[in-house]
């Protein structure tokens, strides 16, 4: 698989780094800049994150941040598998999470026309 191979929008599915992994839904929109990184966008309800990675054996990491509502900059890392084309499942932390645990994420590529794959 290649790095261009990545770029789209998927349909995400995660549990929060916490003991009950609180679940949530949202949207990864996955581009390249010149240099052939990753540059990431997640929404998910009304937040936003941005992150930025490389991609090697089938391995996407992204270095990620966001503005929390206590107007603070948290970062962190997620880490993807990629099983095929149209699928990832990672795993992500904070760094102020609790490090107890770790945070998952499954996406699935959207369609051009908005279907799931």
């Amino acid at each position: 698989m290649t790095v261009q191979e990545l770029v789209g929008s998927y349909a995400v599915e995660g549990s929060n780094q916490e003991e009950r992994g609180h679940s949530y839904h949202g949207i990864l929109q996955l581009n390249l800049d010149e240099n052939l990184r990753i540059i990431a966008h997640w929404t998910i309800g009304d937040h936003i994150q941005n992150g930025t990675g490389f991609f090697k054996d089938d391995i996407l990491v992204i270095n990620f941040s966001y503005d929390g509502d206590d107007m603070q900059t948290y970062k962190g890392v997620a880490v993807y598998r990629c099983i095929n084309s149209d699928t990832l499942d990672g795993f992500w932390s904070e760094k102020h999470g609790n490090p107890l645990y770790l945070g998952s994420e499954s996406c699935v590529r959207i369609a051009a026309g908005g279907m799931l794959n």
